[in-house]
């Protein structure tokens, strides 16, 4: 199904995806509001994912939490939500195992569970866009490219992992106005990690992501990184909690808060 995300509202995005008329990526959606990447885990796990989240802001930074345990909205981030329904796509995890997708959680709710939303990196692409800047993954209708890399997060608690990233390729100016630009929006990972040479962070094969779609890459541009809320799901697999649930890699939450109300200058 091909969108067109500036006909429609945050709201009527989340109803069509309640309603499952809609199950795939968000990128490109409804321009100017944040996304939010998701996690949810039981209340005995929820401190450690904080600090977790806390100490690895530039991966993990937390744009909202449930205020208690069991409940499916969260006030002040979208109306009308309800967390086990207004995502296209979620991951069920039993002992850091994925044991399967499933389009809406309503059988795997409990009253234990504490939410979790994280800043994703398809907010910033609006304002690249504004500053002329190509957004491969959505010139060319894909979801984008992300990759597990050797930089290290800080552990706090069970949870541990490496940075995840995703990947815009550039032209070497552009990438510098990418970094200009972002550094403006720390809650949605802020500017790119790294730009060049992938071995430099323990990537392979550039045209193999771990998650997401392969894009091109054109003569005289270099792959610009920027660290990936797809981070959390790695801590969450190696500290392997007996239960879980995550959006689907590219699969956001599209919330109510405007972009603009989240730079920081």
């Amino acid at each position: 199904m091909q969108h067109n995300a500036s006909l429609t509202t945050p709201y009527a995005i989340r109803n069509m995806i309640r309603n499952e008329d809609y199950t795939g990526s968000t990128s490109g959606f409804v321009p100017g509001f944040v996304q939010a990447n998701l996690v949810i885990l039981p209340q005995r796990y929820a401190f450690d994912f904080l600090q977790f989240c806390q100490a690895n802001k530039k991966a993990c930074p937390i744009v909202a939490s449930s205020r208690t345990p069991g409940a499916t909205s969260i006030p002040n981030v979208a109306h009308d939500l309800d967390i086990r329904t207004d995502i296209p796509r979620y991951r069920i995890f039993k002992n850091g195992q994925l044991i399967e997708e499933v389009t809406n959680i309503k059988e795997q709710w409990r009253d234990d569970l504490v939410t979790f939303l994280i800043g994703c990196s398809f907010s910033f692409e609006e304002s690249l866009k504004l500053a002329g800047l190509e957004i491969r993954n959505i010139t060319e209708n894909k979801n984008v490219p992300m990759y597990m890399t050797n930089i290290p997060c800080e552990s706090a608690g069970i949870f541990h992992a490496n940075m995840v990233v995703s990947m815009r390729p550039m032209k070497p100016a552009d990438a510098i106005r990418a970094i200009q630009i972002c550094s403006r929006f720390p809650d949605v990972h802020g500017a790119p990690v790294h730009f060049g040479d992938p071995a430099a962070i323990g990537i392979k094969d550039i045209y193999r992501p771990n998650f997401g779609e392969s894009v091109t890459i054109k003569d005289g541009e270099v792959p610009v990184f920027w660290a990936c809320g797809v981070t959390p799901q790695v801590a969450i697999a190696n500290a392997a909690p007996d239960f879980c649930i995550t959006h689907s890699p590219g699969h956001m939450l599209i919330t109510d808060i405007q972009n603009a109300h989240i730079s920081a200058f």
